[in-house]
């Protein structure tokens, strides 16, 4: 199964409550944080609320 790598680029200030808690629900907390999750429809729900914030890696295993 594919994993997706989301990177934090910007800050939470000024955003709207449900967006912060996504970030904090990710595992991101402050810019620069990198986080691996497993692509999983939840996972990209979650990414998709954030995008302006993130940057997303897909990885490959294999």
């Amino acid at each position: 199964m594919a994993t997706l790598q989301v990177t934090q680029l910007k800050s939470t200030i000024g955003c709207k409550a449900n967006q912060r808690d996504t970030l904090r629900t990710l595992g991101l907390k402050r810019i620069g944080d990198v986080v691996v999750k497993e692509d999983r429809p939840e996972v990209r729900g979650m990414v998709h609320t954030v995008r302006h914030l993130v940057a997303v890696t897909e990885i490959k295993e294999g």
